[in-house]
């Protein structure tokens, strides 16, 4: 399917050592502690230099410590143990966040725990404001209120940061409009309050709450708030989700106007929603633009294309991206993995998006939980129990355990959308050969029309439900 004349550098590799490897453990560890002990004998007066090197050596030894807890080998907390010495609260904050990206909020907790029995511990607002925010973006909220309690419990006196965590950690719960009132309510509570006054990132994040953002841009306007790029951005976005495209153009040509100037994401999002809206020439003219502008796409403008041309049913277009995506780059980020094959799924082909899966797997990708449960959840409501089944041995065999909101989000895919037959414009799509997928005897393109229908008349008809409980 993919085919390279080098085959073992597009891949990121992201296997654990083997037990050969094992022999530099001890090696590792001296190495953290030589890392801690050279940050310690720089003293306060270090040059702008120095800095830049302490802050690379933290994220070194914050990379190192995940590496050992890397799929399960140990738990943190023991590992964190071992290094007290060397730990300090800046490694942790960098913890937070990389332990947020990975969805890791209960290990976020467990690394907060253990700051909190340490001597060199002393409560920070800045460490509050990072969890509640991990928090909220993992639906959260109950424990992120709870984090604001022990804030202020601790004697911290909550701080403008604090309260934009809050807003934007309530703003991603469900009950959208229960949401919006209670960040209101907070929003207000700033504006009493003299040391929490908002600023333009508390505006940024309640204009992501609205669609229509009149009376937020009031606000802005009395307060003497100019907008930056940010909200250029998050006005952009907004206007495009509700595909009110006239706005949209209308901001955008504003920033065009101001003295901020276009980001990437400025032409992702625009990309992104004219796709969504199935507009594929407005998408290619933002490209156009966005290079006359002397912007090169980066790998997420590269995934918006993929996603942009899956949704107008151009899906030898999009694999065309993801293999010069994949020829372009070292590595290939799992989001760019995901985002073909979600195209695949999108449209009906869940057999290629398993052989994608294999090739990957081949090139030494190890997939994330968000891989597996992307296509749980389509082969769920294809009701392909094959695929399914696969899946599952292919999760148990890597040791991944699914959570209650993984088979959540595929149980309501599968009770309540019925699957959509395949329009002629993307089996047509799907069987044109990619120029740039040549000399792979296992392409996509070369397999016939009927190969890719994941619902077989001669399978029996069993429910996906009964595979998942095997």
């Amino acid at each position: 399917m993919l085919a390279y004349s080098s085959t073992s550098k597009p891949w990121l590799q992201l296997h654990p050592p083997s037990p050969s490897q094992g022999a530099g453990a001890a090696a590792a560890a001296a190495r953290l502690v030589a890392l801690a002990a050279r940050s310690k004998r720089r003293g306060a007066g270090a040059a702008a230099a120095e800095g830049v090197d302490e802050a690379a050596e933290a994220a070194e030894l914050v990379r190192s410590l995940l590496r050992r807890t890397g799929g399960g080998k140990e738990r943190l907390v023991p590992v964190l143990d071992r290094h007290v010495r060397v730990v300090r609260t800046e490694h942790c904050f960098l913890l937070f966040e990389e332990l947020g990206r990975r969805d890791g909020w209960l290990q976020c907790l467990e690394v907060f725990r253990w700051m909190q029995k340490q001597r060199w511990y002393v409560a920070d607002n800045g460490i509050y404001s990072k969890l509640i925010s991990v928090m909220g973006r993992k639906g959260q909220i109950r424990m992120a209120m709870w984090l604001f309690s022990q804030m202020r419990n601790s004697g911290c006196k909550p701080d403008t940061s604090v309260y934009n965590s809050l807003i934007g950690a309530h703003l991603h719960s469900r009950d959208k409009s229960k949401a919006l009132a209670k960040a209101l309510g907070y929003f207000e509570k700033m504006k009493s309050i003299e040391r929490c006054q908002p600023t333009i990132v508390t505006y940024n994040i309640l204009l992501r709450a609205f669609a229509q953002a009149g009376d937020t841009k009031q606000r802005m306007k009395s307060k003497q708030c100019r907008p930056d790029v940010i909200t250029f951005n998050i006005l952009i976005d907004s206007y495009g989700r509700k595909q009110t495209f006239d706005k949209m153009e209308q901001v955008f040509k504003s920033l065009l106007r101001s003295k901020e100037r276009p980001t990437h994401p400025t032409f992702n999002s625009m990309i992104t929603n004219y796709g969504k809206a199935r507009l594929r020439e407005k998408a290619e003219s933002v490209l156009e633009k966005m290079e006359e502008m002397g912007f090169k796409p980066n790998y997420v403008t590269q995934e918006c294309l993929i996603m942009m041309y899956a949704h107008c049913d151009c899906v030898s277009r999009a694999r065309q991206i993801f293999d010069e995506l994949v020829t372009s780059q070292n590595k290939v980020h799992l989001s760019s993995l995901n985002a073909m094959l979600d195209a695949y799924c999108m449209n009906g082909l869940h057999s290629e998006a398993d052989r994608l899966l294999d090739t990957a797997l081949q090139k030494g990708v190890v997939p994330s939980g968000s891989t597996y449960k992307l296509l749980y959840k389509a082969y769920t409501k294809a009701n392909d129990t094959v695929l399914v089944q696969k899946l599952l041995k292919r999760m148990n065999k890597q040791g991944i355990v699914p959570n209650k909101k993984f088979f959540l989000d595929a149980l309501e895919a599968f009770g309540t959308s019925e699957r959509k037959p395949r329009t002629s414009s993307a089996t047509n799509s799907a069987s044109k050969p990619s120029s740039d997928s040549a000399g792979d005897s296992q392409t996509v393109d070369s397999n016939k029309p009927g190969d890719s229908e994941t619902v077989n008349s001669n399978k029996p008809k069993v429910s996906v439900l009964q595979v998942a409980a095997t």
